[in-house]
């Protein structure tokens, strides 16, 4: 096939990539997925629109692949992983562990073969930190429970991906799961990983800082730009020179340069290379899609992914459980988790282009995770309200209404301030409180929160605010003001209602992290609600408004009208 008529598919390609991308992000779905619907429509089970040979579009996905993992290797540190904490660390790696576990003895009983079922194990267990975190980001999410351990877990995924890589790579060859050979074949590939990386290493210690310190390179951007294509692509041809899969390769290029100076710079420069090559690689996934084969198979597509959606948010809420995550928020973490994720394409091409897994495994998987990642936003959205319903029924009928008078009977606290929530803003206002002799008790989830706003001078109750048998030790239907602070909206408009039963009269100031929650935060109960962009506003415009004072002042001219107090409406 002639070049400029591959290049002209291509080009059909991308565009196609980049329409239904843009309409998937209309829809609040994961532009990966508009990706993979375009290779699909245009690939050869439907319009058939775009005839490159398997060899160019394998590549393609190959180099995608390595360019990815050399991201993600250079975002790696040590310092990221400790940050992550037990939820993430432990919690992440027992659900890794548990679901690849599960699923691949599953897929064995119903497979009758060991290398696809512990590749299709493998595939099964990580989620998208793409789509999980857009969806947690735009609901104002990611600070609350769920959303700090999901984000966790999926760290841990993230970096659990090179030696799934690995494990897959082995299982399509020869002889792999049989007698133990696959533990001789995974041996040989660490072998050549090492060897691989004390190279790297030399590379990374000696030459590369001398080259990137250059002067002429330096002066020209173009030079970083080719350097940082160079490593990137360079790294991934030298781990397939030495038969080692080119995405660990580049794994471990980037791992290298993740803690040198120049890692921000690279990272930078090879960005956009690596947004052209995945989404050539997500809509190459995509052409092997077959919408016929789905139609012919609904049953089984069906039941799969129901069977994988509901198996995985079981095991992450277990885990959430176990990490000592309350029932609600472990219930709309394994929500956020039940899809399956970008990451695991990589395993499925990694499987299908060593025989791993065959034709119809391979389409089954596309359309399963096709299926998963549609259903994520909507997961995501119903997970905390699931959860609240679940707490709410396994409580004791009218507990709500009728807090016992055994716990905290004689309320210790009245006329006080209550603050829900210890973080930066809600530490603000407990310490002004306490400078003007208020008194005032804290209730938040982290003890450590607590045991600070009692070093502080405060009284404080470890524990979710929306326990009613909480909030009524903490006396609020005695306190002559309560202030939620809560950064998760859901989670402050459920507390408010609570607060509502709890002390009908009492005022409720609440905290908005962005104006369009303000309305169901005052349906919800709320007295007052302060919505952060309209006080940033207002703080920014004070600020301009001290600068332009300034600056007449300086220059002996008469201050702008529009920058007296009261003269401007633009805060």
């Amino acid at each position: 096939m002639a070049f400029w008529d591959v290049l002209f598919e291509l080009l059909i390609l991308l565009s196609a990539a980049l329409a239904l991308g843009i309409v998937c992000e209309w829809l609040k779905q994961s532009a990966v997925v508009g990706y993979i619907l375009a290779g699909m429509l245009l690939g050869p089970n439907v319009l058939d629109l775009v005839h490159a040979g398997e060899a160019v579009l394998r590549g393609i996905a190959d180099l995608g692949v390595a360019l990815l993992l050399f991201a993600v290797g250079l975002e790696f540190s040590l310092k990221r992983l400790i940050r992550i904490g037990p939820i993430g660390i432990g919690g992440g790696s027992t659900q890794v562990l548990v679901t690849l576990g599960l699923a691949a003895g599953v897929a064995m009983a119903i497979l009758g073969q060991t290398s696809p079922a512990i590749a299709w194990g493998a595939m099964v267990a990580l989620s998208s930190t793409a789509c999980v975190f857009r969806v947690l980001t735009e609901r104002a999410a990611l600070d609350s429970a769920h959303g700090r351990g999901a984000a966790g877990i999926l760290l841990l995924q993230d970096l659990a991906v090179v030696p799934l890589v690995l494990l897959v790579g082995v299982m399509g060859r020869p002889g792999a799961g049989e007698h133990g050979s696959w533990v001789v074949h995974i041996l040989k590939d660490l072998g050549l990983i090492v060897a691989l990386t004390l190279g790297f290493l030399l590379l990374n210690r000696y030459v590369l800082p001398r080259l990137l310190s250059a002067a002429v390179v330096q002066r020209n951007r173009e030079l970083w730009i080719l350097l940082a294509a160079v490593v990137a692509i360079g790294s991934a041809s030298a781990a397939h020179a030495v038969g080692v899969s080119p995405a660990l390769g580049a794994f471990i290029a980037g791992v290298m340069l993740a803690e040198s100076p120049f890692a921000l710079q690279v990272r930078s420069d090879v960005g956009a290379l690596r947004t052209l090559f995945m989404t050539m690689f997500f809509a190459t996934i995509g052409m092997l899609g077959n919408p016929m084969w789905i139609a012919s198979h609904p049953l089984l597509v069906t039941s799969v992914t129901a069977a994988v959606m509901i198996g995985k948010a079981a095991i992450v809420t277990v885990v959430g459980v176990i990490f000592r995550m309350k029932l609600g928020s472990a219930i709309a973490m394994g929500l956020a988790l039940a899809q399956v994720g970008e990451f695991s394409f990589v395993l499925a091409e990694v499987a299908r282009g060593n025989g791993a897994i065959d034709d119809d495994l391979f389409r089954l998987f596309i359309s399963v995770t096709l299926l998963t990642l549609l259903a994520t936003p909507y997961l995501i959205a119903w997970g905390p309200r699931l959860g609240r319903a679940v707490e709410w029924a396994l409580r004791r009928p009218g507990a709500l209404i009728e807090p016992p008078e055994d716990e905290g009977a004689g309320p210790a606290h009245r006329d006080h301030v209550v603050v829900i929530g210890f973080g930066p803003a809600g530490s603000q206002v407990v310490e002004a409180l306490l400078r003007r002799g208020e008194e005032v008790v804290v209730v938040d989830l982290r003890s450590d929160n607590v045991r600070t706003a009692e070093q502080m001078g405060a009284g404080g109750y470890v524990g979710d605010a929306v326990d009613p048998h909480l909030l009524h030790r903490a006396g609020v239907a005695h306190a002559s003001v309560v202030v939620v602070t809560l950064p998760d909206m859901l989670t402050a408009a459920e507390t408010v209602i609570v607060l509502r039963w709890e002390a009908p009269g009492v005022p409720i100031l609440v905290r908005a992290r962005q104006a369009r929650f303000m309305e169901d935060l005052y349906q919800a109960g709320a007295t007052v609600v302060i919505d952060e962009e309209q006080a940033v506003g207002r703080r920014l415009y004070r600020a301009l408004r001290q600068a332009v004072q300034e600056r007449a002042e300086q220059d002996g001219e008469k201050p702008d009208p529009s920058c007296e107090e009261g003269g401007g409406q633009g805060n």
